[in-house]
């Protein structure tokens, strides 16, 4: 069985390679972003292996289908880069990696609010400088602030469990509770209440069009004054430009995050010696109290053996004919 595997990495080629069934697949490796302009590079392949920025759109799938493919293996937990619809009616079922490892996204979703916090980026910079000085470095005691988690399905709880070893009191919100938490002392509440008792708001909902866009102008107004905003979830889940407007007027007090909602053609990438065309991103990264790291949450060996694993253990389920629960449901 041919895979076509786009937007790899050298990491990717590395954990793949030590897996996979030599003898029964062939991985056609290309470092080019999945899209109509690139998808004639899977002929003759039975599956194609996506990433988060892949463009897996109608028009895409179709040209896929007319060569051939048969599946779509997705090497991520997200997919609203695929049109799913249009999977279905050529008959091509998608599988995702639903969890890889909810600690490596809970846990950088904790560094995040501890190097804002305590600012060891820039006291790290200044001693390797040798400026020994503690002026504007002074951080906050995260014992005792409460902590709003929006979504509490796997990274959601991980992530409520470490900010409780903190000793932060646990506010909660998802439209389907999971009522074990409440025996831990975490309290469910509805999304405004969150937000206005909330020191710290972590975001680990998924992007649905009903999330899209959560923290708005209208959502930021009702956070705390000087509030921390954190995402390691997806980029849209935040309204970019009402987030800016919020940090401009001092509304919000700190904003971590590593996922952006135009992320793609960006994130993954190295533009160390070249100008970035994203006044946005670039607008974002000035602010001193605003954290941007490049969609890395999920980068732990852990979590590339799990991806590589269930990956490959889908691939080899779709073509023994083998039912499997990783596959994505047509809405």
């Amino acid at each position: 069985m041919n895979i076509a595997f786009f937007s790899y990495k050298s990491y990717d080629k590395q954990w793949f390679d030590q897996h996979v069934d030599s003898d029964n697949y062939k991985i056609n490796y290309f470092r080019v972003k999945l899209d109509k302009s690139t998808a004639t590079y899977a002929r003759g392949a039975d599956v194609i292996c996506a990433f988060v920025n892949d463009d897996l759109s109608k028009e895409v799938i179709n040209i896929l289908s007319d060569m051939g493919v048969k599946m779509i293996a997705l090497r991520c937990a997200g997919f609203n880069n695929v049109d799913l619809d249009a999977a279905a009616a050529k008959g091509i079922p998608v599988y995702r990696v639903p969890e890889y490892s909810p600690h490596a996204v809970a846990e950088h979703a904790v560094a995040l609010i501890l190097t804002l916090n305590r600012k060891t980026h820039k006291a790290y910079n200044r001693v390797r400088d040798g400026n020994f000085s503690l002026s504007r470095l002074t951080g906050f005691n995260l014992y005792g602030k409460t902590v709003g988690v929006l979504g509490t399905g796997k990274i959601g709880r991980v992530f409520a469990d470490l900010m409780h070893g903190f000793g932060c009191r646990i506010l909660l919100y998802d439209k389907f509770p999971d009522t074990s938490l409440e025996e831990k002392g975490y309290r469910y509440v509805d999304l405004s209440t969150l937000l206005k008792e909330s020191d710290i708001v972590s975001l680990h909902v998924p992007l649905m069009p009903e999330t899209a866009h959560i923290i708005n102008r209208e959502t930021l107004k009702l956070m705390k004054d000087n509030a921390m905003l954190i995402n390691t979830s997806r980029g849209g889940l935040i309204n970019t430009e009402h987030t800016l407007e919020a940090l401009r007027n001092k509304k919000l007090g700190y904003l971590g995050i590593d996922v952006y909602e135009q992320e793609e053609g960006l994130f993954f990438h190295n533009f160390q010696e070249q100008i970035i065309d994203d006044n946005t991103l670039a607008l974002l990264m000035s602010f001193p109290n605003v954290l941007v790291t490049a969609h890395q949450a999920f980068f732990t060996q852990e979590a590339l053996d799990e991806i590589t694993k269930t990956t490959l253990q889908n691939i080899q389920d779709f073509n023994e004919g083998r039912s499997n629960e990783n596959i994505i449901d047509t809405p």
